[in-house]
């Protein structure tokens, strides 16, 4: 049954994505995203006009779906402090996923001429994550807007680091096995985390 609608929507989108990190976004054609999701032309450009238009429309497809898996920092714990060191372990969960890694190297190469799509890509990956933890430091631990700011990306800055510059250069490798939240305690030191909290904030206590 022929895709129509916003089912159609949704499939070029994820076909677009795939294309896009597989070949880049300047070799990467409109003809042969339509060919690659198996539409027409005049279906591909009825719902994106241009090429630009298409590739903001799959940040934002990422942005949901990003939003999806790292869900909201009080989903992870009751207990406030727990829930930040799981949510920041989850965080970097998600960046070794070639999937999440893939979009980054793209859109650092297209930054320089394209610096609104990149742009809009790392407000995606990192704004929104850093807006979301500290709303729920000022909520749960009841730190002012700055300082929670403040402490939020510090705290992101710390434990993305120094693993994912080693992944974006090719020195680790990313990993093609779709991160799962039951298993993040496995992939994620997250007593690491835990320090890092009491580094960043040493009038809190984890335990």
């Amino acid at each position: 049954m022929a895709r129509r609608g916003e089912a159609l929507r949704e499939h070029i989108l994820d076909t677009a994505k795939l294309a896009f990190l597989e070949s880049g976004f300047e070799r990467t054609s409109m003809d042969a995203i339509a060919a690659r999701a198996e539409t027409s032309k005049r279906s591909l450009y009825a719902h994106f006009p241009t090429k630009d238009a298409l590739f903001l429309a799959v940040i934002e497809r990422i942005r949901t779906l990003f939003g999806e898996r790292m869900r909201t920092p009080a989903e992870y714990s009751e207990q406030p402090l727990e829930a930040i060191a799981q949510y920041c372990g989850r965080f970097v969960q998600l960046l070794r996923w070639s999937s999440v890694g893939r979009m980054l190297r793209l859109g650092i190469a297209e930054a320089e001429r394209l610096p609104d799509l990149a742009a809009g890509l790392y407000d995606v990956l990192f704004e929104v994550t850093v807006q979301d933890l500290a709303s729920h430091m000022g909520t749960a631990l009841g730190l002012a807007d700055d300082e929670a700011n403040g402490v939020a990306n510090e705290l992101i800055g710390l434990a993305i680091h120094p693993e994912l510059p080693r992944l974006l250069f090719g020195v680790d490798a990313f990993t093609d096995q779709t991160p799962e939240l039951t298993l993040l305690a496995a992939d994620v030191d997250l007593e690491r985390m835990r320090r890092l909290l009491r580094i960043v904030v040493p009038s809190l206590s984890t335990t």
